[in-house]
């Protein structure tokens, strides 16, 4: 009888291990050796995760990097740290809270006044669920800071991006927006499927967004040299759950702990759209393992795309002389 219950767990524990194995034969690196002297990089949410290796790997390129970061603490770690390890002086941070438009806008104004250039631009930033609902600009936690937060700083630092182009604009998307049920009508509002499950479905939604506003914006930016792409980085080992509590916080940390890549190997994709010759000249994509994949159909929408962007205007109370128009 024990021999007969032992075998499924056998079973399980093979496939786990051949699972293991097969994730990191798949990895896929970014091969690409680029010098980035004399360009400028922006990663927000660079303090950890796949934000911090990407930041790592612009400095050890050369670059001038900033760290757009809500922490001052751990933004002071992650630069003495990127520091040390590359020897290159020229990376700083700056401090943005992405649950405030306008702490938004006001680090936007200090990087249109302080820095040069902008070259490449990688929206990050991300968090899975809140503890609060709704931000004091009234936008849902999870969209603000994964969708309507990077969607201004967008907006308000294209012009930098033109003046320094050919530049790149990177938004980390994720897998999960294939399971996105979006409307226009739901697009800043809570179900009651979203708030019974750790708001995942916002997740998903903003992930969409992610995607939409990427498609769109490489339309409005026509044959200018400002390319953008998204990615899905694959599932990485972040703290993107230390918001969340509970039993399901615990199966997704064994999870992560047994199947997910690592921080530097999550963060290839976006070192790749950033810095490879090979694309140079795609914009409106989706990649995944440094290559480019088909949009997911719940993005294919060229509808919905035009209205979430109208709608994230509205969100972002972005001025008319701030939105971008088709070229």
């Amino acid at each position: 009888m024990l021999y007969c219950l032992s075998i499924p767990f056998i079973i399980v524990a093979i496939a786990a291990i051949l699972l293991k194995i097969y994730i990191k034969l798949t990895i896929k690196w970014n091969n690409c050796y680029n010098c980035l002297v004399g360009k400028t990089a922006l990663v927000t949410g660079a303090n950890i995760g796949i934000g911090y290796n990407t930041a790592l790997d612009f400095a050890k390129r050369g670059a001038r990097v900033i760290l757009a970061c809500r922490n001052k603490g751990r933004a002071e770690d992650a630069l003495r740290r990127i520091i040390k390890t590359t020897g290159n002086q020229n990376v700083t941070y700056k401090l943005v809270d992405f649950t405030s438009l306008q702490s938004v806008r006001d680090f936007a104004a200090d990087i249109n006044k302080n820095e040069e250039r902008i070259d490449i631009l990688v929206n990050n930033a991300g968090i899975v669920i809140s503890n609060e609902e709704y931000t004091k600009d009234g936008i849902q936690t999870v969209l603000h800071v994964n969708h309507i937060s990077p969607f201004l700083l967008t907006h308000l630092l294209i012009d930098k991006l033109k003046k320094s182009a050919p530049s790149r604009i990177v938004n980390v998307s994720s897998l999960a927006a294939k399971n996105a049920g979006l409307s226009v009508n739901s697009i800043n509002k809570i179900n009651s499927i979203s708030k019974n499950f750790l708001n995942i479905a916002m997740y998903n939604d903003s992930k969409l967004c992610n995607i939409l506003f990427t498609t769109e914006l490489a339309k409005r930016l026509g044959e200018s040299t400002v390319t953008v792409n998204a990615v899905h980085p694959g599932g990485v080992r972040t703290n993107i759950l230390n918001n969340t509590s509970g039993f399901v916080k615990d199966i997704f940390s064994i999870l992560m702990k047994l199947f997910f890549v690592t921080s530097e190997e999550g963060a290839q994709t976006q070192i790749y759209l950033s810095v490879s010759n090979d694309v140079a000249h795609i914009t409106g994509g989706l990649f995944e393992k440094c290559k480019q994949i088909d949009i997911y159909q719940t993005a294919q929408d060229a509808d919905l795309a035009r209205k979430v962007w109208e709608k994230s205007e509205e969100l972002a109370k972005l001025k008319d002389s701030e939105k971008i128009s088709y070229l």
